[in-house]
């Protein structure tokens, strides 16, 4: 029996062998899991990796998107003009003047909708594409345009926001061409070269002096002079002389931001050949696309004085029509605007002017009194209570007269271009702006008084001369003596100011034997030719600061350099505005 039971009973190693078996088992049951777990978790990291890797293209493909516009844009600077205006962007910020380009001009990144195509990055692997929409509504007010650019790869879409401005003469506090004075002024047409280039000895460049402040960037086509003056701002120059900055002798170096010691290189910034683009803006016969809103025409000298309330006086006595039209069967046009032309009560030709609001966001341009029949300006004769002094210069129009009473002729005057010439497209400017506009001049312009701005945050103005821009400095005679005639001193001038083709200075510089305080200019000057502003004890010492609006603005419809590109001031990140089929979301 006993013999039995040990048979039947399991032998100790097969009782291990049954447990063995039982743990291998719940071991591979083990190792599957967690193989299984292990791949899944593997395989949803390769998911979310590759959602990753979209989202990051998507966003870069936005990016590539900003850089393709501006590409456009530099090639074309009314490319600003094109986009889908059935884009939700478009139609949100009301810019609903846009078109499609057509033909060869064809842009895919103007899409929109399921249907709707999308421009392609081009060789980029997985395909990333872009559609942008444009926002122009704020273009003609400060030169600033804003797209929306969705960026898309595999199943993932992302969108920015980038704001663009034009690069121009407003990028600067201070630019010239030529470090040199006006040829019209000297005289010395073979002044008209840079240093670099090999401009005659004879030739004098003008000083920045001890005392003067530049506070903002400057840049020169030229080589500076430099006698002591400080610069807050960079400092750059296109000239390619060996040093690129001259020292006279007995003078100190200046002072340069932090980093600087001379001049930066910059290649050439070149002026426009004239201003005739803001004369174009008050035509009444384009295109919404071309002249969206067109502003006001004066003719012949024009007198503009503005107040803190958001007006402007305006006297134009030889203005007939102030917005113009070259096409057959389109009349031109006198809105009341502009102001009613004409001897009536509160009228342009009035003696007391046309008191009427500052025209929001636009141009006035002042031309020189027509002498085609065929111009709508045109007339015979001279207008009521308007007489020329003499052929060349001078006239008075009621109690207003230039020159002023025992005014010396000024600079400026000579048989081609007199000053004050009573058929001149001048305009005389003064007072406190409530607003946004750009004043322009086919002849001169003069500041007669302080130009400055009701609210310095809101308000601004450009003047853009085709000739000189004056700082009105009138000299009178005392007993064979020259003494300046006004007993203010200093002026302030708050603007973004541009000479075409010759220089902004100030009358009788050299005259007068008088200090006649601080030039102070918050803004930014342009010209072609360096303009003087004083010489040894007379005229004005300079003070000048940048206006950092201008980083991200300009007065409305500012003029370019021939040749800019488009720079980006500010990029946000925007909730997505299409899905990866193209729906709007």
């Amino acid at each position: 029996m006993r013999w039995l039971a040990r048979r039947l009973r399991p032998a100790r190693h097969d009782r291990e062998r049954g447990v063995a078996l039982l743990v291998v088992i719940g071991t591979g049951m083990l190792m599957l899991a967690l193989v299984a777990t292990a791949l899944t978790v593997a395989s949803s990291g390769l998911r979310k990796t590759d959602t990753d890797q979209d989202v990051n293209g998507a966003i870069d493909a936005a990016y590539a998107g900003v850089e393709e516009y501006q590409s456009r844009l530099a090639s074309d600077n009314s490319y600003y003009t094109y986009g889908n205006k059935d884009a939700p962007f478009s139609i949100l910020t009301g810019s609903t003047k846009l078109t499609l380009p057509t033909g060869s001009a064809t842009n895919d990144a103007f899409g929109i909708g399921v249907s709707g195509t999308w421009a392609t990055v081009p060789g980029s692997t997985p395909v990333a594409s872009f559609r942008y929409e444009v926002d122009n509504s704020h273009y003609t007010q400060n030169g600033s345009i804003r797209i929306r650019v969705t960026g898309r790869v595999g199943e993932s879409t992302r969108s920015i926001v980038a704001d663009l401005k034009q690069s121009g003469f407003i990028d600067y506090l201070y630019f010239t061409d030529y470090e040199v004075q006006d040829p019209e002024l000297t005289g010395d047409t073979q002044c008209s070269v840079h240093i670099w280039e090999g401009r005659p000895s004879s030739c004098t460049a003008i000083n920045f002096r001890v005392g003067d402040v530049i506070d903002g960037p400057l840049h020169s086509n030229d080589t500076l002079t430099v006698c002591g003056a400080v610069f807050k701002g960079k400092v750059t120059s296109s000239s390619t002389s060996k040093p690129n900055v001259i020292t006279p002798s007995g003078c100190s170096k200046g002072t340069y931001p932090t980093g600087q010691t001379t001049p930066f290189y910059q290649p050439s910034v070149t002026m426009p050949p004239t201003n005739a683009q803001l004369k174009k803006e008050t035509r009444n016969d384009l295109t919404s696309s071309e002249v969206p809103l067109p502003g006001c025409l004066y003719t012949g000298p024009t007198v503009i004085t503005f107040t803190s309330d958001g007006k402007m006086n305006v006297k134009s006595p030889w203005t007939i029509k102030t917005q113009i039209s070259e096409t057959a069967g389109i009349a031109s046009a006198a809105p009341a605007m502009c102001g009613t032309p004409g001897t009536g009560t509160n009228g342009l030709g009035s003696s007391g002017g046309a008191t009427i609001n500052v025209i929001p966001s636009n141009v006035i341009y002042v031309q020189n009194v027509p002498t085609l029949s065929t111009d709508p300006n045109y007339r015979t004769g001279t207008p009521s209570g308007f007489s020329c002094v003499n052929s060349n210069a001078g006239w008075t129009f009621g109690s207003t007269q230039y020159p002023v009473a025992n005014e010396i002729t000024p600079d400026g005057s000579s048989a081609t271009k007199p000053a004050y010439g009573c058929k001149n497209g001048d305009v005389f400017v003064k007072g406190v702006l409530k607003g946004a506009v750009t004043v322009g001049a086919e002849n001169y312009i003069y500041v007669t008084g302080d130009l400055t701005y009701s609210d310095a945050a809101k308000d601004i103005i450009g003047l853009v001369g085709n000739n000189a821009v004056w700082v009105w400095n009138p000299m009178k005679s005392t007993f064979g003596n020259v003494r300046p005639l006004l007993t203010d001193s200093g002026r302030t001038i708050n603007a973004a100011i541009l000479s075409v083709a010759h220089t902004f200075q100030v009358q009788n510089y050299d005259q007068g034997g008088d200090a006649r305080g601080t030039l102070t200019v918050k803004g930014s000057i342009a010209q072609t030719y360096r303009g003087t502003v004083s010489y040894g004890s007379t005229g004005y010492l300079k003070a000048y600061k940048y206006d950092t609006r201008f980083a991200y603005m300009a007065p409305p419809k500012f003029l370019s350099p021939v040749s800019s590109a488009y720079g980006v001031s500010q990029f946000a990140g925007v909730p997505t505005a299409f899905a990866p089929s193209g729906a709007a979301l």
